[in-house]
């Protein structure tokens, strides 16, 4: 999670997407940064809505990912329905 060219939190070394995301936001709340406005970027794809949805309750407004699964739809409905930006790099960082 990034705002004003800043690293405000990052979710890392976890199983689950949600913890990963979830941990980011309470790092960056334990440091009163605001993320009303900041950014959300993710090595691997989400492939259903819930992340952005908890990101977006969070104050993030954009969400930058690769791309890829066949569920990216769902994630772009939310987003599009909750005036959320997501960007995809079409590269994959992450791979298992």
């Amino acid at each position: 999670m990034a705002k004003n060219k800043q690293l405000y939190a990052s979710g890392t070394g976890q199983t689950s997407r949600i913890d990963a995301l979830k941990q980011a936001i309470e790092k960056a709340n334990h440091f009163d940064f605001d993320l009303k406005g900041a950014a959300m970027a993710s090595d691997a794809f989400f492939p259903f809505p819930d992340s952005v949805e908890i990101a977006g309750l969070a104050g993030i407004t954009s969400v930058i990912q690769p791309g890829g699964s066949i569920k990216d739809q769902l994630s772009i409905d939310y987003c599009d329905a909750h005036n959320l930006s997501m960007i995809f790099t079409g590269t994959r960082h992450f791979k298992h």
